[in-house]
């Protein structure tokens, strides 16, 4: 493997993979030539997107990225099936809304809604990138990390709840700090911020009808695509990346700008 170039084929694993965003990364990162492993907690969605992925050598992983003993298993089951990713995107999230697709006040938010989203949203993605970092050889290697954080964790809120904005706050300072331990490896570390995607996450609370409403508020006029956030990841994991570590790309239509 040649530790400095993202030129030839590398095994990627994608946490979330069989989601709306975590499949159109998936889809470019197996349209860059990489062998991807579709790592979700529904592995039979996740073996559909790998088997509809261009190219060979795609598979489906189950993972719950808030078990330690399941995210171990996971990296043992593509290192034998493939060899040691090389390249990983933490995309794995949950966003809960009430019934009615309002978000839920703080005083409204119970123990175990908070619990669970900080579980998943920011210990999955604790655990998922600890277990690529103790699995890297010594000395300097190539490598490439890509968290998925959110634009409400950099504004606080609007359509998600504290929880989600809590969770993913976090992921950037993790983001940070894992990017200045995995350098003097070679491995990069990055975030991702999406805005408003067409995405299951988002429909949850936006129904199509009120797209327009919604992009009014975005500078670029539109709702955003999968496609518009892989193409950050796609990015981010290139070799057009390789001074680029511990930075968080927006990807929100110019709904925040810095």
């Amino acid at each position: 493997m040649n530790a400095s170039s993202a030129s030839t084929r590398q095994t990627a694993l994608v946490t979330g993979g069989a989601g709306g965003i975590g499949a159109a990364i998936c889809r470019y990162l197996a349209g860059a030539g990489h062998r991807v492993a579709v790592a979700d907690l529904d592995v039979e969605a996740a073996n559909r997107v790998a088997q509809a992925l261009p190219g060979e050598g795609h598979f489906g992983v189950a993972i719950d990225v808030s078990d330690e003993a399941s995210v171990e298993r996971a990296f043992d089951l593509v290192t034998h099936q493939a060899e040691r990713p090389a390249i990983l995107v933490a995309g794995a999230g949950v966003l809960f809304f009430k019934p009615d697709g309002q978000r839920p006040l703080i005083k409204e938010i119970s123990l175990a809604d908070w619990s669970r989203t900080i579980t998943i949203n920011q210990t999955g993605c604790f655990l998922t990138c600890r277990e690529f970092a103790r699995r890297l050889p010594e000395g300097r290697s190539f490598g490439r990390i890509v968290t998925i954080s959110s634009v409400t964790a950099q504004l606080g809120g609007y359509r998600s709840n504290a929880a989600y904005i809590a969770s993913k706050a976090g992921v950037i300072g993790f983001t940070k700090a894992l990017a200045r331990e995995l350098a003097p490896q070679g491995v990069t570390v990055n975030s991702v911020s999406p805005g408003l995607i067409d995405a299951p996450m988002l429909r949850q609370s936006l129904p199509q009808e009120r797209d327009s409403e919604a992009a009014a508020a975005i500078p670029l006029g539109r709702i955003g695509l999968p496609e518009d956030v892989a193409d950050a990841v796609a990015y981010l994991v290139s070799e057009g990346a390789n001074y680029q570590t511990g930075t968080t790309i927006d990807v929100n239509g110019g709904y925040r700008m810095q």
